[in-house]
């Protein structure tokens, strides 16, 4: 994984596709569904941000993102439900590791869509993309302890615990847990070709 190239990929970045959903770049005309859930409280409950004041604050942070689409620097995907055409969550890799080659993947999900299994959907998307695509040799997530819901769809994405990073992580005024789960590149090909065999 090159940096280079990664930056080239992720300026027009590609557009990816899973049955019940698109996942494509962010726009400015997302700004009305993305507060819809960015401006809720329990969304942000184990988030490093605070719940959106106004539609003009997330107006502004996805006219910001643009810039940062154009360099090649932002991996992060708008997830859409195509049956309703709507904007109902954000999912892609919060960090590459270009020396290690390795990405850490994040998601938020509007609470309405919450137990569908949709966030499963767009991460086990992004992990097929991550090392079909990147050849990446490792994919981890990370979830704030108390937020099982997340360390749930990890799991069922095939990622496996891995511990808790104690009092790890300084967010709104206190030390947080974090767990993180992972899963390595050898796993998922060996998970994705008995799949594929079984069927």
């Amino acid at each position: 994984m090159k940096k280079e190239n990664v930056y080239r990929l992720f300026s027009k970045i590609p557009t990816l596709e899973t049955e019940r959903l698109l996942l494509r770049r962010m726009k400015p005309s997302d700004s009305r569904d993305m507060f819809e859930y960015a401006s809720r409280p329990e969304v942000t409950e184990y988030l490093l941000w605070e719940p959106h004041k106004n539609q003009r604050q997330t107006l502004d942070y996805l006219e910001y993102l643009q810039t940062r689409y154009r360099v090649g620097d932002f991996y992060d995907w708008a997830v859409v439900d195509k049956q309703k055409a709507k904007m109902i969550g954000t999912c892609g890799f919060t960090s590459l590791d270009f020396l290690n080659n390795s990405a850490e993947i994040g998601y938020v999900l509007n609470p309405d869509f919450w137990g569908c299994g949709i966030a499963s959907e767009a991460v086990a998307r992004v992990m097929s993309f991550a090392f079909m695509e990147l050849n990446v040799h490792r994919v981890e997530a990370k979830y704030m302890v108390g937020n099982e819901r997340s360390r749930r769809v990890m799991e069922r994405c095939g990622m496996s615990f891995e511990g808790v990073r104690r009092a790890s992580m300084f967010v709104k005024g206190s030390y947080r847990d974090i767990g993180v789960c992972s899963i390595l590149s050898e796993e998922y090909i060996n998970k994705y070709l008995c799949n594929n065999n079984a069927n």
